[in-house]
């Protein structure tokens, strides 16, 4: 963690800064490449098979955690929620960082999309995915650490553009996410800790659905994992009693056999 936090500093020293976010700092997919060649073909997505989907840190709706409690304001609720996720994010992708190198992931990318980075001056920038994580981890620590932007003192009024600031937010990490499934699962499944992306994957797509925080165009890529990850899985099949004689399966036990 103490080596991605003076990766982020150091990225936070370049051009970019806070009051050109709103107006200039766009990023676009692309699913060509530069050269106009088509990415590659899709891998395998070996997230997706049940031995690993199946593995959570916690097994209860995550919807429960996200819904609005009726005595906090809205504005804290989004502000709590997006500098959490940023946290947890950043602290994910330190798992692997070290393997997310310019000669291992030359792009951007998930799934068939390459990610661009845009600066302030609108100039389109096929970056490699460490260099891309750098920009995105600077620019959600300089704006959840702004009392402008995310005020932490009672009485302090949330900017008109909170909101779209938070979308931006929650844009860029799920870009993160998507690349650490797309790339780096393998190093995440060595590390064990799969169960924490897949918790932590869900409870933010879980999240941003809710308040409507990331346009559905852009999870589009990862809605088969997002499909099984957000769905309550259900509960399991009751033992047989032990004066049960054995017998052959019933059809409800196949069916649960076969479900994700």
């Amino acid at each position: 963690m103490l080596k991605l936090a003076v990766e982020v500093q150091g990225a936070g020293d370049g051009c970019l800064c806070v009051e050109a976010i709103d107006l200039t700092l766009g990023q676009r997919k692309s699913k060509t490449k530069p050269n106009g060649k088509k990415p590659p073909a899709e891998e395998k997505k070996q997230y997706l098979e049940p031995e690993f989907t199946k593995i959570r840190v916690v097994d209860f709706d995550l919807k429960e955690l996200v819904v609005l409690p009726r005595e906090i304001d809205l504005n804290e609720w989004l502000a709590s929620n997006t500098t959490t996720f940023f946290n947890l994010i950043n602290l994910q992708y330190s798992t692997i960082s070290e393997f997310c190198t310019g000669d291992t992931c030359q792009a951007m990318t998930a799934c068939n999309t390459i990610y661009y980075w845009y600066d302030e001056r609108g100039k389109k920038t096929k970056c490699t995915a460490p260099q891309y994580v750098d920009f995105v981890m600077s620019l959600c620590q300089k704006l959840v650490t702004d009392e402008e932007i995310f005020p932490t003192k009672y009485g302090k009024e949330f900017p008109n553009s909170f909101e779209s600031l938070v979308k931006k937010i929650c844009r860029y990490l799920f870009h993160v996410l998507a690349h650490l499934y797309w790339a780096h699962f393998k190093e995440t499944v060595a590390l064990d800790l799969q169960g924490h992306l897949n918790t932590l994957y869900a409870h933010f797509i879980v999240f941003v659905r809710e308040f409507n925080l990331v346009d559905p165009k852009e999870t589009c890529i990862m809605d088969d994992l997002s499909e099984i990850l957000c769905t309550p899985a259900p509960p399991p099949a009751p033992a047989p009693a032990p004066s049960t004689p054995a017998s052959a399966p019933s059809p409800s036990s196949q069916n649960h056999v076969t479900e994700r």
